[in-house]
């Protein structure tokens, strides 16, 4: 059944309104923004995740700036993403994370490295 679309915020491809990833650019919260450790709904602006306490800034591993926990990095870019180590998981998580979201596994230091961004169209 075809239901109402709105726009993923991070690429503008319209996707169902009860989606949990964007298709096109694997956003992990294509609506709004969460929390990376316990995925409670944030806002930019605050400074800490009222779910679990968590700081809602950290250093871009790409340029080292300040930026907020969304999917990119506010001023180059770069992706926060990084697939899960284990292989039935594979979810995507936030690279700070110390265990996935998803499945508990621990995400070891060799396994961080960024998911690449979506080719543009």
């Amino acid at each position: 059944m075809p239901g109402y679309q709105q726009p993923c915020r991070s690429c503008g491809t319209f996707i169902d309104r009860d989606a949990q990833l964007c298709p096109t650019c694997a956003s992990p919260s294509p609506f709004v923004d969460l929390c990376p450790a316990c995925h409670h709904q944030v806002a930019r602006g605050q400074q800490v995740c009222a779910g679990c306490g968590r700081p809602l800034t950290v250093a871009c591993p790409a340029c080292k700036a300040p930026s907020f926990v969304a999917g990119r990095c506010d001023g180059c870019g770069a992706a926060f993403l990084v697939r899960c180590p284990h292989p039935r998981c594979h979810a995507l998580q936030f690279f700070a994370n110390d265990r996935c979201t998803a499945c508990g596994k621990k995400i070891k230091e060799k396994d961080r490295r960024v998911v690449p961004p979506a080719p543009a169209r």
